[in-house]
């Protein structure tokens, strides 16, 4: 069975020629990911090492054990407020244990098939706070490419405002020029050499300079981090208590929920570039091995990266290989050139991180979103504004919320509960909304077209729309609910109130049900209370059996004629039969 869930199919066909395809890949998304891992760590106020070791262990781990044939993984921008947030707080050795408290919650979402819920995530909120983390990234990186000096990292964006403007004058001309050599090189080179990865370009070519012509005026990985170790991670297990876990839980299920859209994000993304199909509690379960292991060796929480995934796919990648081969490059590089990366400016990593930003920012769907202005537009914003100016945590909720809250508002609006009666223009006399009349309403039927999902926003309108338009006591409700597609226990508990309000004088109709609301019904026992015969499928068969329960002789003289047996249930038939007869007469 576990042979079944983590490796059949997924390299069925697996030949040489693919492998070549799946080494060139990886090779390119490993040289890409060394400069990203190291500004992530760099950015979530870790060393830069730890960066590093992420990549290699979440890395394989991910691929190995994931959903996605095309994941890669590792550190990600959307993780750097958080994680920055939890260091600032608890500290590093506790981001450790929140980390890997994250990857059972996610080991677990995976276990028990959770990975569908994630879609029930609103767009808007999404959006709004991935724009905000790109937001908060962009801004945390002023520093270092001014080459600011004395700048304190505080956890609250404005705080972190507020450090720039107060040492703005300390900008360094030489920090800006690495900074500005770096950007360019980054923008130019995918316009110039498509298949050589610009971040890497643009580090290496920008430490080069300062290296050479002013080694001593920027501060360096170095000089600001110490000398990053060429050796590998070692294993050790973090102190876990009681007390450290009860501490830790909430960051945990922030770091887990994140996690789990990122990558199932990035693995949506994957499937359209390659017209392919994800496991998403598969993904869940790697992510949660990922991320319980990774911490274990010294490495930040992990996720699918989006970017390098996409960049995976279009270097040719055919299978997870890609992504195990790009761990172990890195950790190659690691050994071999850990020193020389001591040596690249802060200034140079800036910039990397700006275009993160600026790429994860989703600007255009957000001034879509935003100019639709809808009730969208609002969870958006308010997600955006407080992702920047509050936390993640919050943003996540309030959006959910809201969002909860708009789109019950939404459905409420959408329950429609009308008077009918059969149109007497229509050959087929069809039911239909707002034919009732003064002059044309029947005293002892009522017959209501009932639309929309009859559920606890909507359920006390319903019922309001019923009693309030009933001004005198007919002797049948009918009630057409062939419109409504879902019923919850509220809006059964106010049927519930109106059918035994009505029961008392009258009897009450159904026509039309649907399949939910019948089977809510029948759970509630309501359903055996009002009588299966009063249950019909066609509104006509209702309408006859609702006429045979009349009281006759409320229906003589009756003009409102508003069903096609009232002509003979009122007595105008004899009348005009009479009339006939006196005119033959004469």
């Amino acid at each position: 069975m576990q042979h079944k869930w983590f490796f059949t199919g997924r390299y069925s066909g697996y030949s040489l020629q693919n492998f070549q395809k799946d080494l060139l890949s990886g090779l390119v998304v490993g040289v890409i990911a060394i400069p990203l891992g190291m500004s992530f760590a760099i950015a979530s106020g870790v060393k830069p090492e730890y960066g590093i070791y992420t990549t290699i262990i979440a890395g394989i781990l991910i691929s190995l054990f994931g959903g996605s044939k095309y994941q890669i993984g590792g550190p990600t921008g959307a993780f750097i407020p958080v994680l920055f947030g939890i260091v600032m707080t608890y500290g590093y050795d506790n981001l450790l244990i929140a980390g890997f408290l994250a990857g059972i919650i996610l080991f677990l979402m995976g276990i028990f098939r959770l990975g569908s819920l994630i879609k029930f995530i609103p767009r808007p909120v999404t959006i709004g706070f991935t724009s905000g983390i790109a937001a908060i990234i962009f801004v945390g990186q002023i520093a270092n490419f001014l080459g600011l000096t004395g700048v304190e990292k505080h956890e609250t964006f404005l705080s972190n405002i507020r450090e720039i403007i107060i040492h703005i004058q300390s900008v360094n001309f030489f920090s800006v020029l690495t900074a500005g050599i770096c950007l360019i090189a980054v923008l130019l080179t995918p316009k110039l050499f498509p298949r050589i990865p610009g971040p890497l370009i643009g580090l290496l070519f920008s430490t080069v300079i300062a290296s050479i012509f002013y080694p001593t005026q920027v501060a360096t990985i170095g000089s600001t981090f110490g000398e990053i170790p060429s050796n590998l991670p070692h294993f050790d297990v973090p102190e876990f208590t009681f007390e450290r876990v009860q501490q830790l839980i909430g960051p945990a299920f922030v770091i887990a929920l994140l996690g789990g859209i990122e990558s199932l994000l990035s693995a949506v993304v994957a499937d359209g570039m390659t017209n392919s199909k994800h496991n998403s509690n598969r993904e869940l379960v790697g992510q949660g091995i990922a991320n319980m292991i990774t911490p274990l060796f010294g490495g930040i929480p992990a996720t699918g990266a989006i970017a390098r995934t996409a960049t995976n796919i279009k270097i040719g990648a055919i299978s997870p290989f890609s992504g195990m081969i790009h761990g172990i490059v890195v950790l190659i590089v690691l050994v071999l050139l850990a020193p020389y990366a001591s040596s690249i400016p802060l200034a140079s990593m800036a910039p990397i991180l700006m275009v993160v930003a600026w790429n994860m920012s989703e600007r255009h769907v957000f001034y879509h979103v935003l100019k639709t202005k809808t009730e969208d537009s609002l969870v958006l914003v308010v997600t955006f504004l407080l992702t920047v100016f509050v936390n993640l945590t919050v943003a996540v909720e309030v959006g959910l919320l809201l969002a909860v809250v708009l789109f019950t508002k939404r459905m409420s609006d959408m329950m429609l509960t009308v008077k009918a009666l059969p149109n007497p223009n229509n050959k087929h006399k069809k039911v239909e909304s707002h034919m009732v009349t003064a002059a044309r309403d029947c005293p002892q039927i009522s017959i209501y077209n009932v639309e929309g999902p009859l559920f606890f926003g909507a359920a006390q309108a319903f019922e309001h729309s019923i009693m309030n338009t009933i001004n005198f006591k007919p002797r049948v409700l009918l009630l057409r609910m062939g419109k409504v597609p879902f019923m919850d226990t509220t809006g059964e508990s106010y049927l519930s109130s109106i059918i035994k309000d009505f029961s008392k004088h009258g009897i009450v109709l159904f026509s039309g049900i649907k399949p939910q609301p019948t089977s809510m019904l029948k759970k509630t026992g309501l359903y055996e209370c009002i009588g299966e015969e009063h249950f019909f499928e066609h509104t006509g068969d209702a309408i006859n059996f609702a006429i045979k329960h009349l009281n006759k002789d409320k229906c003589l003289g009756c003009k409102h004629f508003a069903f096609r047996e009232c002509t003979v249930l009122s007595g105008a038939h004899e009348n005009m039969k009479e009339k006939e007869e006196v005119v033959t007469t004469s």
